[in-house]
């Protein structure tokens, strides 16, 4: 299921972000889209809960052939283990993609193991967030990713 949400805030932009988020776990999916409609930063989240998905959406195949309302994001929320097409594989794809490769990459992902994260940053990861246990923590984390990536990071045109 893909889900598709609105934050309504809007004093700091007047531009709505487009953020994907490619997030198996519907619980820490729910929790990072709260928290991103909470900011004020204007935003738009897209879910993907697995990777085949996400891509199809990219590349406007299967039920995405239309571009017109499947537009690009300015930054995707990647999850590093995901069911079938896992976040390294869509990483890479991404990447791999003249028309897809400006796109911020961020792994968000519980595995804080070396192997891991070595793996996201040969492949050009943009960023690699560990998801903190704590619920303040987590906020102040989304609170600060979407600072640094949608109001301070300047990006071209995709």
């Amino acid at each position: 299921m893909i889900s598709t949400r609105n934050n309504g805030h809007g004093f700091i932009s007047h531009v709505t972000h487009l953020i994907m988020l490619i997030e198996d776990d519907k619980d820490h999916a729910e929790l990072i889209i709260r928290t991103i409609e909470a900011h004020p930063i204007q935003n738009q989240v897209i879910h993907f809960p697995d990777g085949q998905t996400a891509l199809d959406y990219l590349f406007c195949r299967n039920s995405f052939r239309d571009p017109v309302p499947s537009p690009r994001p300015q930054v995707i929320l990647l999850d590093m283990h995901l069911p079938g097409t896992d976040g390294i594989d869509v990483l890479r794809t991404i990447k791999e993609s003249d028309e897809l490769k400006m796109i911020p990459v961020i792994m968000l992902t519980t595995s804080a193991a070396e192997q891991d994260i070595t793996r996201a940053y040969c492949n050009h990861a943009n960023s690699y967030l560990v998801k903190p246990v704590g619920c303040e923590e987590f906020k102040e984390l989304m609170h600060d990713l979407c600072f640094y990536w949608l109001g301070h990071n300047l990006s071209p045109k995709i």
